[in-house]
């Protein structure tokens, strides 16, 4: 169980107490494997963007020698065009069940180093992961099309998957810009990156078209607001926009229209980019909203059907639901590597390629 040093800034009003805060961190701690893998759930697959949210939470809870062994898992098992597959039956590295290479997937390691490194300032560590990291962002910009968005993933023989996923575009924006803030710590400059970070996000503010049409998903709404590439006015009315669309009150933020199903991890998700923008009032009754979803031990179920035969749907309690909830929390309770990484703090601003209008 982990200390009331750790979890006291994970308190937060109607969302949990400092007892829960801790129940929630040894939930995915009995998760993960002493490999340092971290599945959805024992017996489920590991995919490797939930796996390093997951391990962003141990860290937010002061948890870092398990973080640090989840990615130390990542960096043993990065393929050798810097990549990983989509999914490993309970994070055994040798039952792959889906080869395909999903560029968010792999550009999400960049945000975990760098929310590791800003939580325990372990030089050593950023030293070794700048290989993978440099690695994983490569394979991923192999996927840049020209006009800036980010194609979905390469199949299992190689073929690239060329259209582009809105909702992935706009977290491997958030991830470029992790990547090149390591760089810059590291005296790495890749102005490349820079310019492939400034051409996506003008891809995802101004060209819509470029990407395919998921506008059904509550994530294709607020992942441009979440992954900064919609800032300010703008994001206010993105999010204000749509609001009626997704959001049930007092139950949580649709996942799909017209599914009457509320799902956890958007759920947090939002209320991490409603923080982001300010509105953190706003953020606190979507987190409040979605407690129906905690389970006995801690966990969180990952959605709730509210019409007809009301459940919890899926019957499962995932380490990234639980995890994105302390990610949202850890913000709003002000943990400093949590608001830098989701706030922008450290982070670099005013791209090359954003504003130059050839794109």
């Amino acid at each position: 169980m982990t200390t009331s040093r750790r979890t006291e800034h994970l308190v937060l009003p109607g969302v949990l107490t400092e007892e829960q805060a801790a129940e929630t961190v040894a939930g995915i701690l009995a998760v993960q494997r002493e490999d340092g893998a971290i599945p959805w759930f024992r017996g489920h697959h590991l995919d490797p963007w939930d796996h390093t949210e997951a391990a962003m939470a141990l860290d937010a809870a002061g948890e870092h020698e398990a973080a640090a062994r989840a990615y130390a898992w990542l960096a043993r098992h990065q393929n050798d065009d810097g990549s990983w597959y989509a999914a490993y039956h309970d994070g055994d590295a040798g039952a792959v069940t889906d080869r395909g290479r999903e560029s968010n997937f792999c550009a999400y390691l960049a945000v975990g180093v760098w929310h590791h490194y800003l939580s325990t300032g372990d030089e050593a560590f950023l030293d070794r992961m700048w290989p993978v990291v440099f690695a994983a962002v490569e394979f991923v910009l192999g996927l840049q099309q020209q006009g800036g968005q980010i194609g979905w993933k390469r199949e299992t023989d190689g073929t690239a998957v060329n259209d582009a996923l809105l909702t992935g575009s706009s977290s491997i924006h958030h991830a470029l810009r992790c990547a090149l803030a390591i760089a810059e710590e590291l005296e790495e400059p890749q102005p490349d990156w820079e310019l492939a970070a400034g051409a996506l996000a003008h891809a995802i503010r101004h060209h819509p078209e470029r990407f395919l049409d998921k506008d059904r998903y509550s994530m294709d709404w607020y992942y441009p607001v979440l992954g900064g590439a919609v800032t300010g006015a703008e994001a206010k009315a993105r999010i204000d926009a749509r609001w009626d669309d997704f959001v049930v009150p007092g139950l949580g933020v649709r996942c799909v229209l017209p599914n009457p199903w509320v799902t956890g991890g958007e759920s947090c998700e939002l209320a991490l980019a409603l923080w982001a923008m300010g509105e953190s009032d706003r953020a606190l009754e979507i987190l409040q909203s979605v407690q129906h979803l905690r389970a006995e031990g801690g966990m969180y179920w990952t959605g709730f059907v509210f019409e007809g035969e009301r459940a919890m749907w899926p019957e499962e309690l995932t380490t990234w639901t639980a995890g994105s909830l302390l990610l949202a929390v850890a913000a709003l309770g002000g943990d400093e590597a949590t608001t830098a990484v989701f706030g922008g703090e450290r982070l670099p601003r005013g791209l090359a390629g954003d504003c130059c209008g050839l794109l």
